[in-house]
């Protein structure tokens, strides 16, 4: 596999995404998020996905965009297609596909999506397969599908980093804690509570990424992320440990971190969060001694990480609490994660961790 080239001309890109929630009628968002240049979208389709680069048949549906069959996205903005009429099942994968005229520069760039999606040249949004496909992990421009859901239907934001993002998880099984956590809510009756994932590998809380890949910070994105979604009732915060173990890595020593000003940053989003009638959740941050990553872990940052998770248990600044550490830590060796949730970096999970993690939250409040 391959990562996302960040030059796009005269190319189609079918994009799979998980829907969490099922509707009959959706629409996708593309952003030119952090572009430099026009976007110039000249066909887009959405079709429920079949296998690998398959549609199923009779799910084609042409997107418009305010009436049009194309759209000009200027740099660093944001278009909805217009809605449309497409049965969508609870858990179902959806191939969005954007015939990207260009030239373009990748925007809007999800780059360990976990999920394998397909570049092909020239416009085949409304082919039935694409053979010949060149197979990347990342989405580009697509960074949402919305479905239409009763008022009595909510959206839970997971915000966060690498961890929520499903680093390590296995391609395209969908095995993120988010997406445990949905199936979780799914099988609840009379649940409608949709779980968008809004996790960005590298994600830093106080500081920008290190390198494009891993996003501005996390207090800049939170509005763009979390706050202008749609329907936003809920929000779990897993954030921090990149802003402890990136410094004096793979960032500058300069901008190491103490767990006061990490929780000032918390104590930021919880306000903006309730600012608009958004319920914010805070889950601790899960052990990572042992990580691969020369100077990311020290006993010094482990104290830290410690002193955070003590305040995210006890403050009483959220709404709630989530605490992975608990259900993530080796009983033998607390400052390890259990092994048999390892992915075997000593930092991310593996599936099995996943869905630990996602076993951890109680689905009582989201409703």
């Amino acid at each position: 596999m391959q990562k996302a080239r960040l030059g796009f001309e005269n190319q189609t890109l079918r994009e799979i995404v998980h829907a969490s929630v099922g509707s009959d009628t959706v629409r996708v968002r593309l952003s030119n998020a952090y572009g430099q240049q026009m976007l110039d979208i000249a066909g887009a389709h959405i079709a429920l996905r079949g296998e690998g680069s398959a549609i199923k048949p009779g799910s084609d549906r042409v997107l418009t965009f305010s009436g049009r069959k194309m759209a000009q996205v200027p740099a660093d903005a944001l278009v909805l297609s217009d809605p449309v009429k497409l049965a969508v099942p609870a858990g179902a994968d959806l191939a969005i596909s954007i015939f990207v005229h260009g030239p373009a520069t990748g925007a809007g760039i999800h780059y360990g999506a976990q999920e394998t999606s397909y570049v092909v040249p020239g416009d085949a949004t409304g082919a039935a397969s694409l053979p010949e496909a060149r197979k990347i992990t990342s989405w580009v421009f697509l960074t949402g599908v919305d479905v239409l859901a009763p008022e009595s239907a909510g959206t839970l934001v997971a915000f966060g980093d690498s961890i929520t993002d499903g680093a390590h998880s296995t391609l395209d099984e969908n095995h993120r804690w988010p997406d445990y956590l949905a199936a979780r809510l799914r099988a609840r009756r009379g649940s409608e509570i949709g779980v968008l994932d809004a996790g960005i590998g590298g994600n830093r809380l106080l500081h920008g990424g290190t390198n494009a890949r891993f996003g501005v910070n996390a207090l800049a994105r939170f509005d763009r992320d979390v706050l202008s979604q749609p329907g936003v009732r809920y929000v779990i915060v897993l954030e921090g440990i990149n802003d402890l173990g990136h410094a004096g890595s793979s960032a500058p020593a300069s901008e190491t971190v103490t767990a006061d000003d990490l929780i000032a940053a918390m104590k930021q989003l919880i306000a903006r969060a309730h600012e608009k009638g958004i319920k914010i959740f805070g889950a601790t941050l899960t052990p990572f001694a042992g990580t691969r990553s020369p100077g990311y872990y020290t006993p010094e940052k482990d104290v830290q990480r410690k002193a955070l998770n003590e305040w995210i248990r006890t403050g009483h600044a959220f709404d709630g609490v989530i605490d992975f550490e608990k259900a993530m830590r080796d009983p033998a060796n607390p400052d390890r994660m259990l092994p048999a949730y390892d992915s075997g970096d000593h930092l991310h999970p593996g599936d099995e961790g996943y869905k630990a993690m996602a076993d951890a939250v109680n689905p009582a409040p989201f409703k």
